[in-house]
């Protein structure tokens, strides 16, 4: 008997889940994608302009987290994979770029000497961070903040200035209301085998094989929209539905009704899968309370801003490939990125291509201004650190609003409660994406393979 799977949400989760459900040889799905929009790939966006590969949203995704490298070899795209190019990257702190550290992980000092000469810190806050070597194991339970938990090994200084802005660029939000449960569980458990963060990681660093020094991210040539692209000719336009709004589904005896927008008739499936944001999905299973405590936690807005430049038109561009922003300082910015270093495929010959990133807890407000505004921000801030004698070719600003989902404390224990009641209550009802079990590309991916896994063996 022939099964119906609907996929609700055409960002790359659902893509990628409808994807590998059309791989499976057997013939017996019946495979429908719905998307409200007018377009695939959420938040993949990939512009082209005067010869400038600007990505409106995600730039890459982390090779070692092998889910999306293997999807695109999948695709038949790994020929036009390309790597990140290596640099320093910096630390802006009172209108000073400082390098960070060199033998860090994610902030925490695992060679003595770089750490010892840095700007960055105060002597009082070096000390504070080398107090986690005799600290010992922490006795706290259960889930705690990130920022909690790295302010106890390492002290204020560290935290606000670089481990915070380091982790902020990933999660975008703020680091003593996140999980560490949810973001960076291993950091807790290297704390508990060895009494000390920086003992731990030394360890576990001695004993990794050493590897050439290379770029950790991965995108392709023409940016990462071909990958969309493929997964959407793959799956066939006969199976999606774009400018289609699902906005109800029912339980129907052993199977479900699907309400959208514009159509009469519902859509019936015996299995769905949610890839949509928490709070979209919890408007289309309002009459179920059990969606309500897991999405008390608000998403946060952020925008970037790429500015094209010739060559000349800045004169002290610092060698490096970025830099974020500490906590704690005036600045608009939190981060910015010289793509054109970074990324030497998406600039022209004699030309500086830079992505800014403005929107934070507390500053959201910024993405209502209009354009113009939001570039004078930046030029702004970036202005602090470089002499900027003309005006950019052109701006390309992209507003991503409740884009970023934050796991705060206790979000894996409330993942747990909300998809014990869905199996209870709504079997059949899946979940996945950047609201649930990792924010990234692969994240995202690696959740939609593991929901297929899960029905290939209902089926």
């Amino acid at each position: 008997m022939r099964k119906r799977v609907v996929v609700v949400g055409g960002g790359i989760t659902g893509l990628t889940a409808a994807y590998y459900l059309k791989k499976e040889q057997s013939h017996n799905i019946d495979l429908t994608l719905i998307e409200a929009t007018n377009r695939l790939g959420g938040k993949i966006d990939t512009m082209r302009k005067d010869g400038f590969t600007i990505e409106r949203g995600p730039d890459s995704f982390l090779e070692r987290k092998t889910d999306a490298k293997q999807l695109v070899e999948d695709l038949g795209l790994d020929d036009e994979l390309v790597r990140n190019a290596t640099g320093q990257a910096f630390i802006l702190s009172h209108d000073r770029l400082h390098p960070i550290p060199k033998g860090s992980k994610m902030g925490i000092p695992l060679e003595w000497k770089p750490f010892l000469q840095s700007s960055l810190f105060t002597p009082r806050g070096k000390i504070a961070a080398f107090n986690d070597l005799v600290k010992g194991r922490s006795n706290e339970h259960g889930d705690q903040s990130v920022g909690l938990f790295f302010r106890r090994r390492l002290g204020n200084e560290v935290v606000d200035r670089l481990i915070h802005p380091l982790i902020s660029g990933i999660y975008a939000g703020d680091i003593d209301y996140l999980s560490l449960q949810a973001t960076f569980p291993h950091f807790k458990d290297v704390e508990q085998n060895h009494r000390s963060l920086i003992k731990g990681l030394r360890k576990a660093s001695q004993n990794e094989t050493k590897q050439q020094k290379q770029g950790q991210f991965l995108t392709l040539k023409s940016g990462l929209q071909p990958i969309v692209n493929q997964l959407e000719k793959e799956i066939g336009e006969q199976n999606i539905l774009l400018n289609s709004k699902v906005t109800h589904v029912e339980k129907k005896n052993d199977s479900y009704l699907l309400r959208v927008d514009h159509q009469e008739e519902p859509i019936e499936a015996d299995f769905v899968i949610m890839t949509t944001p928490h709070r979209i999905t919890e408007k289309i299973f309002s009459q179920y309370d059990f969606m309500h405590h897991f999405t008390e936690a608000k998403s946060t807005s952020v925008a970037n801003v790429a500015l094209a430049f010739e060559k000349d038109a800045i004169d002290n561009l610092p060698h490096g490939t970025g830099f974020v922003v500490s906590r704690k300082e005036r600045y608009r910015i939190t981060a910015c990125t010289w793509t054109h270093k970074k990324w030497p495929h998406t600039t022209p010959d004699g030309h500086i291509l830079v992505r800014a990133y403005v929107g934070k807890p507390g500053d959201e407000e910024v993405l209502d201004k209009t354009d113009e505004q939001i570039e004078s921000i930046v030029l702004k801030d970036l202005q602090t650190i470089m002499e900027i004698n003309k005006p950019p070719l052109f701006k390309v600003v992209s507003r991503w609003y409740d884009a970023m989902p934050q796991y705060t404390v206790g979000h894996m224990d409330r993942l747990i409660e909300l998809e014990g009641k869905l199996s209870e209550h709504l079997p059949n009802i899946f979940l996945a994406g950047a609201s649930y079990r990792g924010v990234g590309l692969p994240d995202c991916m690696k959740q939609a393979k593991a929901v297929i896994q899960q029905i290939k063996q209902k089926i």
